[in-house]
């Protein structure tokens, strides 16, 4: 071997050995454990949840589905909702929906009608005292609904 190979060969080692040195590995950052409220406590939340369908039913009873639910709903719409530490409705819109407007505006205008809620559990708030929450109206062709949190169970044949 040449002395320029050589030196080549050792310049070449020695920068591939700073580059090494210069680099760091940094391991990714711990995950901070969080739990959402209804890992925290499920039941709590689920009654919680029963007590504002109810409280839903009470303020819309003209509206409310009483018996079974038909096997082929009209429309099931799923409402996104924020409640404060007081139970008011600060915030809701349609998370999913087949399309029907209609029960989509009743899901929506029966929730407020409602407004304020049961106090939520303090414990269930998060860190800006709120609390958000999904629930499921299940529309009959006739126009009226039950939540999913307290519905009776549907049919299963179509009349």
């Amino acid at each position: 071997m040449t002395s320029r190979l050589k030196i080549a060969r050792i310049a070449l080692t020695l920068s591939i050995a700073a580059t090494i040195a210069a680099c760091t590995i940094t391991p990714p950052p711990r995950a901070v454990e969080s739990k959402p409220a209804a890992a925290v406590s499920g039941a709590t939340l689920d009654q919680y949840k029963v007590r504002v369908a109810q409280h839903i039913f009470d303020r819309n009873p003209s509206l409310v589905l009483k018996g079974t639910p038909q096997a082929m709903l009209r429309s099931l719409v799923v409402v996104a909702f924020t409640v404060d530490r007081n139970g008011r409705v600060i915030r809701s819109s349609v998370y999913r929906t087949n399309g029907d407007d209609e029960a989509e505006a009743t899901a929506l205008a029966s929730l407020r009608r409602a407004s304020p809620l049961p106090t939520p559990p303090a414990r269930l708030l998060d860190g800006n005292g709120q609390l958000d929450l999904f629930e499921d109206w299940l529309f009959n062709d006739n126009g009226q609904f039950q939540l999913r949190s307290v519905h009776s169970p549907q049919a299963t044949t179509i009349d």
